[in-house]
């Protein structure tokens, strides 16, 4: 588990900037519609800077790091605590806590320098953490349970769990610190976490940046429900929370994946290229003992090696291993006897007659009757070295002696100082003792007891440097190389206790897994701009509707102001304007105006014989007769009972009474189910500019009242007073 979540560091630091980066636009979101209340802005602030700082280390996990970028990213890191901690401190003068001032913030910055010098960067962030991240994050999550207190029961469990996020946020990023070497301050770090879970503390604090950025957003979508108090929008809101929450966890799903494979093929051509390049040296290695290991073994059945053994001459034998030394590419060859003693060297080399080498690991091997092989480090040469050593045999099988050849590895070396693979041949320690990285000899690849370090510095000189592996490779890993993540690569040489690794910082395989995250990225902008543009949809739309609905119900109101609920035609009071209106055009204008009064004859009788409903059945379908068979511009109204009104614009006396006969006879005509026709009687008025509302209508109803004693169903006009009309020609 813990090796799997290393290799998706990348992808889970992506995830944890993301995470506060939501964090930021949920709180600015919230800042936009709550101005005055909670300094949202300032919170929002802590999430972007926070995302940002996160998606740096991204950066420095895959490219490079420098102190100079490492240093930045602590800044950047302490800002957004900073930012976290104006927000807890703006909440708390809100609420009228007891508060220190701006002051409080130079000790702590000062905290975090001193951790700088003591320790370094890291010792920086350990204390930003410590000083900063840690108590803002808490009294953030105690200031938020306090605001949770003056909201909506709804709202409240939101901002509740918001505040327990930031609890655990403030124990996962304040408290679990980075490792710093021979330091006792990072009590609980990454290392212990991961140790203890199995699982990098960046990815758990991932899942709690979004717990806080969706409970907040939880919050405030409750509260623009609350707002608009709309059951469509809580059900829209209740499943665009399930469906962002689902679209973002299938998005980061298929990123990961989608990294991993783009991650994976990369991986394997890098496997691939790791298999071709070792089996490559280690054939060029074979290439260099190869010749030594035939050469040694045809030394062996050479008559005058034989002799020297049984006691002949040394300067036949002398030649002969010269001559093979130089053949094999040797650096010099020598003959044992029995007892391990060289009987004869060739000159030039460390071995000379007489020296007693039976302690040698290749005479142990060849004096037995086996073929020996060894690689050795002289520290004198600064050299490694290859033996090769064959047992002599009398004719009945009897070994009666060694031979032996040695071979300098420091052209193999030299060769391939320039192959762009790191590689190392290590002894069974682990040691490398050939290699093209220089700063890598003598340093162990794996940690060693501290005897057996001792021991090696015996034998090589000081032994220093930290391991540059956290165990032993047996064949192949991806794992933690000097600091980064390669691939490395341990195969046994043909001979020996020896071992070929080769190891590679890959840095494809982050470019390929770049790609799945930048796509990552853009199809979550592309599915929040999605989820957010249509959430504005629905609540622009909703807004709308609402709006319109109260238009519409404005208009409806001043329409039933105006109208006879029974009849739909205007009522007194809608004519009654319409009536000045006109009124004071006829007199600005000089434009004729009149005015037609009538009612039904005996309306009473039809109402006693035949009831109410019936009588209102006559006045639904003469209104609807009369307003069909009036100009556009007229205005048709019931003044009240039996009793109607037209305002005639335009129009003189003579021409209303026209109008009036051309009604009058189509109501005649008319046959009312169950009561048969009715007639009308009708007064027409000329309107005087002398005249008020009031006499205008007097008049009018004075003619309709001659029309009703001449026996009703007549027209009667209404004659212009002379006096008033002498009165208007004097005053033009």
């Amino acid at each position: 588990m813990a090796s799997f979540f290393a290799d998706q560091l990348d992808f889970i630091l992506f995830f944890y900037g993301l995470a506060f980066i939501l964090l930021g636009a949920v709180c600015l979101s919230v800042a936009r519609g709550e101005r005055g209340s909670v300094p949202w802005m300032i919170l929002g602030a802590f999430g972007y800077v926070h995302g940002i700082s996160e998606w740096l280390d991204l950066s420095a996990l895959i490219f490079s790091d420098s102190p100079a970028f490492a240093i930045l990213r602590t800044a950047v890191m302490t800002l957004s605590f900073v930012f976290l901690f104006k927000f807890a401190r703006r909440e708390a003068i809100r609420r009228d806590f007891w508060v220190t001032g701006r002051w409080i913030y130079v000790p702590l910055l000062l905290l975090v320098a001193l951790g700088g010098y003591l320790a370094g960067v890291n010792g920086a962030n350990v204390f930003a953490r410590y000083v900063v991240g840690l108590p803002a994050a808490e009294i953030s999550a105690i200031m938020i349970a306090r605001h949770a207190r003056e909201v909506t029961l709804r709202e409240r469990h939101w901002l509740y769990l918001a505040a327990a996020g930031f609890v655990l946020y403030g124990l996962a990023a304040g408290a679990i610190v980075p490792a710093v070497p021979n330091w006792s301050l990072d009590v609980f770090n990454y290392d212990v976490f991961a140790q203890w879970t199995g699982m990098p503390i960046q990815f758990v604090r991932a899942l709690i940046a979004c717990f806080i950025a969706f409970s907040i957003w939880g919050y405030w979508g409750q509260r623009l429900v609350s707002d608009l108090a709309s059951t469509r929008y809580a059900a829209f809101q209740h499943n665009q929370f399930y469906r962002t929450l689902g679209a973002l966890g299938v998005i980061l799903v298929v990123g990961w994946v989608l990294t991993q494979v783009l991650g994976d093929v990369y991986k394997s051509h890098i496997e691939e290229e790791s298999s071709g390049d070792i089996s490559l040296i280690a054939s060029r290695l074979a290439a260099e003992t190869k010749a030594t290991d035939g050469m040694v073994k045809a030394l062996a059945y050479t008559e005058a090696i034989d002799r020297v053994v049984a006691g002949g001459s040394s300067a036949r034998a002398k030649a002969v291993l010269a001559l093979d030394a130089i053949a094999a590419d040797a650096s010099d060859g020598y003959v044992l006897g029995r007892n391990g003693r060289v009987l004869v060297a060739t000159d030039g080399g460390i071995v000379h007659a007489g020296d007693d080498l039976s302690r040698t690991r290749y005479y142990q091997m060849s004096i037995v009757g086996d073929r020996g092989n060894h690689f050795e480090f002289d520290v004198l040469d600064n050299a490694p070295y290859y033996y090769a050593s064959y047992p002599l045999r009398e004719s009945d099988g009897h070994v009666t002696g060694v031979v032996v050849l040695r071979k300098s590895l420091a052209g193999f070396e030299r060769d391939l100082k320039t192959f762009d693979r790191s590689f190392a041949l290590i002894d069974g320690n682990g040691v490398p003792l050939v290699t093209n990285r220089a700063a890598m000899r003598f340093r162990p690849l794996w940690p060693l007891p501290t005897k057996e370090v001792q021991a090696l510095a015996l034998i090589y000189g000081p032994i220093s440097g930290a391991p540059l592996l956290e165990h032993e490779i047996e064949t192949s890993q991806w794992t933690k190389f000097d600091g980064n993540r390669d691939f490395v690569q341990r195969i046994s040489v043909v001979h020996g206790d020896w071992s070929l690794v080769v190891w590679k910082t890959p840095q494809g395989i982050f470019a390929s897994r770049v790609l799945g995250i930048i796509i990552t990225l853009q199809l979550t902008i592309i599915a929040l701009v999605y989820l957010v543009g249509r959430e504005r949809w629905f609540h622009d739309n909703l807004q709308l509707e609402r709006r319109l609905g109260l238009e519409e119900l404005a208009r409806d109101l001043d329409h039933r102001a105006a109208t006879d609920p029974l009849t739909g035609l205007f009522n007194r009071r809608k004519f009654d304007r319409s009536l000045a209106v006109e009124m004071l055009r006829a007199q600005r204008y000089g434009t004729p105006l009149s005015l037609i009064l009538f009612d039904i004859d005996r309306f009473k009788s039809v109402n006693d014989k035949h009831g109410h409903q019936a009588g209102d059945a006559v006045l639904v379908e003469l209104s609807r007769y009369g307003a069909a068979h009036i100009r556009a511009s007229d205005i048709l109204a019931r003044w009240g009972g039996e009793e109607f009104v037209i305002l005639c614009p335009g129009i003189d006396g003579t021409m209303a009474s026209h109008l009036a006969g051309h009604l009058r006879e189509g109501f005649n005509a008319l046959n009312h189910p169950g009561v048969g026709t009715v007639t009308c009687s009708f007064g027409v008025v000329e309107f005087n500019p002398t005249d008020s509302a009031q006499s205008l209508l007097a008049r009018a109803d004075a003619a309709l009242y001659r029309a009703k004693a001449k026996g009703r169903d007549r027209v009667e006009l209404a004659d212009q007073p002379a006096k008033e009309a002498a009165a208007l020609l004097a005053a033009k």
